[in-house]
């Protein structure tokens, strides 16, 4: 901040030139953190679905960067749950307390989700007892099973 009677100092063009040269390369750094994924991040999740029913209930490994396991529909899983990933958030975070949900039930599909992402572990529970829960469900989705609704 400058002050009142204060004189900016003058930039000439080498200073404004080396300012816009840091101020890119930092800003490359700064946008590509989230997506510096590689097998060495250690993206790997275990995905259990129970009480979904059609073949969809199990226990599923998931690899991404770069995708593979047994989960049915790795790569879609991975792109889902980058998808979802935020810089400084919990990716799996549950519904905040207090939160005004919907009563609209969604069935007894439950999931549990343990691993690490983005070098956080992770241990998450689903299910869809109600409005925000559904919504949490299907935005994981092909991580989770689609069920519809």
């Amino acid at each position: 901040m400058w002050g009142v009677g204060q004189v900016m100092p003058q930039v000439t063009s080498g200073g404004l030139r080396r300012l816009v040269v840091t101020a890119a390369a930092s800003l490359a750094a700064v946008t590509s953190i989230p997506a510096a994924h590689s097998s060495a991040s250690g993206d790997h999740l275990t995905v259990t679905v129970r009480h979904a029913g059609d073949d969809r209930d199990g226990t599923y490994e998931l690899r991404c960067h770069p995708d593979g396991g047994s989960h049915p529909r790795a790569e879609e899983a991975c792109r889902a749950v980058d998808r979802n990933t935020r810089w400084g958030r919990d990716t799996f975070a549950p519904v905040p307390e207090g939160e005004v949900c919907t009563m609209r039930y969604g069935g007894p599909a439950t999931a549990h989700v343990t691993g690490t992402w983005s070098g956080r572990p992770v241990d998450a529970t689903y299910d869809r007892s109600n409005g925000c829960q559904i919504a949490r469900w299907d935005r994981f989705v092909p991580l989770l099973p689609d069920l519809g609704t």
